[in-house]
């Protein structure tokens, strides 16, 4: 049996993860229960559903937002809905695998797009060469919640009549020229899982600016009925009334947790050596603090600070890895050098409220001793 690493006094050492998720306090969250035991109205569009869905639009300042059972379902509403199934779908080669996932499991192909070196999102500059007559969609990501190139690939969307949709996993809460990342694109699609900033323990949303689309959207998770009238094939994508009330408890403290975060992220800018390569943050963003990407110099730096984090109880995440395009099941992808020589690379630290001040000096003084 293995032991955990031990402090001073021989006590066992706290374990530092990647993340740890922000519970509300209890008894806020389990008023909430109480009222749904009372109504025995568990699912199906309930109550706090309605009411999250409403509150989560108007702290956004956006417009069709629903909540679904978890942000790849969300994808995939999003793909089928403005039929790019069974097409070209022209996507980021750095991101979390679900993106790709989403992609293939709605029968289109991806079509990998390289990365800007300095924001690790996708190269616009690169997408209009991709474009062919099979090409559906566009599908990026607000990478660690720093915005896309969104003017550039409007206008290239607009020349050659694509849909745009954003995987906003991480940009809940971030703002791009006053605007919620999630109002960009024709659909923006958000994870609320439990390792988010913000979370409804599982959970997913669409928005869109477009009424068609989210009354498209709301009967596909509805396995395609209303009532006795069937209109179209469908899923089961719906939210419970439990998920709901974790994102209603959660979303009156959604201020404050940025706060914290943001606090424990200029600490790490503070301690951590400046020619650690950091994301570059554009212009007009206010950020949500929602990961701290490093880039080491080799693979070989990285694993050598993992390996003494880890001693530590520590466990810092690389993010992402492997470049999509290399997955296994991935066929004649194209080369993408910039995203596969910082995948290798790149890990976040650990991040979320509650961590500490000396934790944080201990990670940068490791980082910094092995440099």
């Amino acid at each position: 049996m293995n032991k955990l690493p031990t402090g001073a006094k021989g006590d066992a050492m706290e374990r530092i993860d990647v993340t740890k998720t922000y519970l509300p306090p209890f008894e806020e969250y389990v008023e909430y229960l109480k009222q749904i035991w009372d109504s025995a109205w568990l699912t199906n569009q309930g109550r706090f559903l309605r009411e999250f869905e409403q509150k989560t639009a108007d702290y956004l300042n956006v417009r069709n937002l629903q909540l679904l059972s978890n942000g790849t379902s969300a994808l995939q509403l999003a793909l089928r809905a403005v039929g790019a199934t069974h097409g070209e779908v022209i996507t980021t080669s750095f991101s979390y695998v679900a993106t790709t996932s989403a992609i293939l499991w709605e029968h289109c192909t991806p079509v990998f797009v390289d990365i800007e070196p300095s924001t690790f999102c996708i190269d616009p500059d690169k997408i209009e060469v991709a474009i062919t007559g099979k090409t559906k969609a566009i599908l990026a990501v607000h990478v660690f919640g720093f915005p896309c190139d969104v003017e550039k690939i409007e206008a290239i969307a607009k020349k050659h009549n694509l849909t745009v949709i954003y995987d906003g996993a991480h940009a809940f809460g971030a703002k791009y020229k006053g605007t919620s990342l999630l109002d960009y694109g024709d659909i923006s699609v958000c994870s609320f899982h439990a390792t988010k900033l913000f979370h409804t323990v599982e959970g997913g949303c669409t928005i869109t600016k477009d009424k068609a689309l989210y009354e498209k959207i709301e009967l596909m998770k509805h396995f395609g009925h209303h009532g006795d009238e069937h209109y179209m094939v469908g899923i089961n994508a719906k939210a419970s009334e439990l998920h709901a009330a974790m994102g209603l408890a959660n979303l009156s403290h959604i201020d404050e947790i940025i706060a914290a975060r943001k606090k424990a992220t200029e600490l790490y800018d503070k301690y951590l050596p400046e020619k650690l390569q950091r994301p570059k943050v554009p212009a007009d963003v206010q950020r949500n603090y929602a990961y701290y990407p490093v880039l080491f110099e080799s693979e070989a730096q990285l694993h050598k600070v993992f390996a003494v984090l880890n001693a530590k109880n520590i466990f810092p995440r690389r993010y992402f890895y492997p470049s999509l395009n290399l997955l296994p099941y991935i066929q004649h992808a194209a080369v993408c050098p910039v995203s596969e020589g910082i995948s290798l690379r790149i890990a976040c630290l650990p991040l979320f409220v509650g961590l500490r001040e000396e934790t944080i000096t201990e990670i940068a003084k490791i980082i910094r001793d092995i440099e």
